[in-house]
Order: C-alpha cells, then structure tokens, then sequence
C-alpha cells in the first residue's frame, strides 16, 4: 500500500517503480485475479452479469444479413434480435434509414429538446494501472485536488454561465478523494446545481447512499470494456482491475436509492460491436429490474491522452459510431443518450438531431482551470487533463448553435417541491 500511494503522489518515478510497471506489463503472473473482490468490496446477488456476458459472446454480427436489418427496421418494437442486427456490418447500408427511424423515436420520447450539462474534475490523482488513460498512476503529469475552496469557486464560474447541471469528476483515489471528500463536493454542487451527477470509483451501497444523501442525483461508470480478457490486459493495478464489482456499481447505486445511472464501453478498446451490445443489455436487464429509475447511456470513442501518442481515435469511425447511437435509440426508446466534447462539432450537431439528448458544454478534462477558460483569467496552479477534447464551445456557443439547429436547449427539466 505504501508504494502505491508514492506512485499516486509523485510526479516522477523511482527505478523500483519503474520495475514494478515493466512486470505489471510483461509478466501476467505478477497481475491479481481480475474476477476477485477485494476485501472491502460489497458483492451482491444479481443475475444481469452473467446475463450480458452470454449475450455477448454469442454475439456473431457477420451472422446478420440486410434482410434482417429491414425486418428489425419494420418491427414496431425492437427485439434484442433485432438489435442485433442494426449493430452489424450488414446494417451499414441502411444507415440512413436507421437514423430516420432514429429520429422518429426520439421525437416520440423526447420531443425537440437536447439537454446540456458541464463536467468539474476536482481531483486527478489514481491509484489505477489503466493504459489507455491519462490519469493512470503511473503518467508523469502534474496532479492536483482542488480544496473544498477551490471546488466552490470553480463552481461559482460555472454556474454563472448559467449551467444548471454539473457532473463530478476525478481520479480513482479513495486515497485522495474520499467518499467524505466526494460528498463535501455534493452538498456544494447542490448550492449551485438543480442536478449533480457523479463520475466516480465504484463504491459499495453504504457510500452511494450517504452521496445520494448529501445531493448526488445520479451515478455514471464506464465499464470500458465488457469483453474480459481484454480488461484484464488494460487494467493492470489497482481497485479498477476488479471487473465484476465495476459492473454492478450502477445496480448498487440504485439499491442505495440514486435516482439514475448511466452507462458506457469506451468504443476501440475492443469489438465495439459486442462492447455496444453488452452496454445496451445491461441497461435493458436493468430498466426491467428497476423500473422506477433513470437509466442514460454515453458513446464516447478513444481519444489522445497525455503521455501517450499510441491511442488511435479512428478505431471506430464516425459513420460506425452514428449507426451505434441510432441503434441505441431504436432498441431503448426511453433511454437518455450523451455525446461527449471527445465528437466534433459537426458531429454533435447532427446526432442531437437524430438520437442524441444530451450534450456537454464548456468542457475542460483538467483541474482547476475553469476561471481561465471561461473568463480568460490565467489560473496559477492547474492539474492536467484526462484527454484531449475535440469540441470545446461554451454554454453560450453550444445554446446558440443547437437552437439554430431547430432545437430546443434545455438546462433542467426537474422540479423539486
């Protein structure tokens, strides 16, 4: 435990360290068991896992011929089946016919609004080997929590853009940001926010609850990938390394009472097919086992990150994540969709008017530097960012632009009595 936390808070490497992280990668002996809890990791009773993960296995999307595409297309209600067969390669002809039936939904459902919220990073220190991230514990980048100070302020530049939802962001640290810490950050939110949303480590019930208690209204995961052996080849360290506790993180949450929970694969880790498939069943095994609760799902592809020049974001290309998106529509009607500042602004644009509900605006994936993208006022200490971002408008700009889209931008859509 002592040299992991060195590893979190240093901004350079030992040789000791250094020879730890070429045996993490060279020799899988050295790596724990990826499907064994910790011992301070709640383990509940639930069915979903295995669920998905025999869906997803079966899954062959070359089994699937046009034929199929436009029965799931004619169908009025999407089977699983049918989903199936709007994510395969054989769907990719019929894209625009998958769009328009995209949109139909989500007029249906959703009517012409598209929603905006801001991410906050308030810590960027992580106790996770993840390879693929920015964050992870071994990346020399500068690493910064903000205090409970600092955090308000941030939030007080926020808010007065007018942003009325702010997601919470940091690091993987129980370390750094603790369950107390993160809840701090709530009740803080909650001065500024009508809605608080949590990108955090997985907790167990106990401490979703006490969140939930102090002002989170939902919780996000991104189970990266849900193809395992490949997880277990990308997450090298630490609590994340644990697959089976990260994937019932959100039916935890909703046992400690959360009002939504939302979903995501990082599209390129591995097949993107069977990652938007599983992703798409855990939500829709879910939605039937807790049907009073919120359910969302993002999109996000690999993007460039610090220290590392090897991630490629062409893996999945635009015209594949389109038909990802739209088939999540089709297949989950009722179900929010999020794209991310990783998409270009061009892209935004036309999926918010397809399948797309909410967006993000204002983004900045670093810590402590929103005074000084949004006022211009150069700030003195900053931490560095997760990735690159690809769109980086406003409030104002990404407003402006959605309602010139024949859009309605809507900031809350809640009401507390």
């Amino acid at each position: 435990m002592k040299e992991n936390q060195f590893l979190v808070d240093s901004s350079r490497l030992s040789e000791a360290a250094l020879a730890k992280k070429h045996r993490l990668e060279h020799d899988p002996s050295c790596r724990t068991d990826p499907m064994a809890y910790l011992p301070d990791m709640e383990e509940i009773r639930s069915d979903v896992r295995e669920k998905v993960i025999a869906a997803m296995n079966a899954y062959d999307p070359d089994a699937y011929t046009i034929q199929d595409v436009r029965r799931a297309l004619d169908h009025r209600i999407c089977s699983v089946e049918d989903f199936k067969a709007l994510l395969s390669p054989a769907a990719q002809p019929l894209l625009e016919e998958m769009a328009r039936r995209a949109r139909l939904e989500t007029s249906r459902h959703f009517g012409n609004t598209v929603y905006l919220f801001t991410p906050l990073y308030i810590a960027n220190y992580c106790e996770n080997y993840c390879v693929y991230c920015g964050f992870n514990c071994y990346n020399d980048i500068q690493r910064l929590q903000l205090t409970p100070e600092e955090i308000e302020h941030e939030m007080q530049v926020i808010a007065r853009s007018g942003m009325e939802e702010i997601l919470l962001l940091t690091g993987e640290s129980k370390t750094k940001s603790s369950v107390a810490y993160i809840g701090e950050a709530c009740k803080l939110a909650r001065k500024y926010f009508r809605n608080v949303g949590l990108e955090v480590y997985p907790m167990n019930v106990r401490d979703y609850k006490y969140l939930h208690e102090c002002g989170a209204d939902y919780v996000t995961v991104f189970q990266e990938t849900y193809d395992l052996k490949k997880y277990e080849t990308l997450h090298l360290m630490g609590h994340k390394r644990v697959w089976p506790y990260r994937f019932e993180a959100q039916e935890r949450a909703l046992m400690a009472g959360m009002r939504g929970v939302g979903f995501s694969a990082l599209l390129g880790l591995a097949d993107f097919r069977k990652d938007a498939l599983a992703t798409a069943l855990h939500v829709w095994y879910l939605q039937r086992k807790y049907p009073q609760a919120e359910f969302s799902l993002s999109c996000p592809r690999l993007r460039p990150i610090i220290n590392n020049e090897k991630i490629n974001p062409l893996d999945v290309g635009e015209r594949q994540l389109c038909q990802i998106i739209c088939a999540y529509r089709i297949f989950l009607p009722y179900v929010g969709i999020t794209v991310s500042s990783r998409e270009s602004a061009a892209f935004r644009n036309g999926i918010a008017k397809i399948a797309a509900t909410k967006i993000s605006a204002g983004v900045s994936t670093g810590i402590g530097d929103h005074e000084e993208k949004y006022t211009g006022k150069e700030t003195e200490e900053k931490g560095d960012a997760q990735f690159e971002i690809c769109d980086s408008r406003s409030l104002g700009s990404m407003y402006h632009d959605m309602a010139a889209e024949g859009l309605q931008p809507v900031l809350n859509d809640y009401v507390y009595l």
